[in-house]
């Protein structure tokens, strides 16, 4: 296998734990969570700018770089070297 260990007790119904096709469903499972924090982040920046509630005003007011909307937008940055990856491989 491929070094990852699944137990029985977290697995879902109806999955055998003791075959390849597992270890390649988490390995695939796991490719697709990496690519879902970049525009979850993308998106809460979006809401969080869109919101204009008059918190994030209070709270920027002294600096350009706090608040919920930097935030968001910094860590979709941090986030988008799987995107990358995707994009260069093709």
């Amino acid at each position: 296998m491929s070094g990852i260990k699944l137990h029985t007790v977290n697995a879902p119904q109806g999955v055998r734990v003791d075959g390849e096709d597992t270890a390649a469903a988490v390995a695939s499972l796991t490719r697709w969570l990496y690519l879902a924090a970049t525009p979850t982040f993308a998106i809460m920046a979006l809401l969080t700018a869109l919101d204009g509630s008059p918190m994030d005003q209070l709270c920027s007011a002294g600096a350009h770089l706090s608040g919920m909307l930097p935030m968001y937008g910094l860590m979709s940055a941090f986030h988008s070297a799987p995107w990358l990856k995707l994009i260069f491989r093709r």
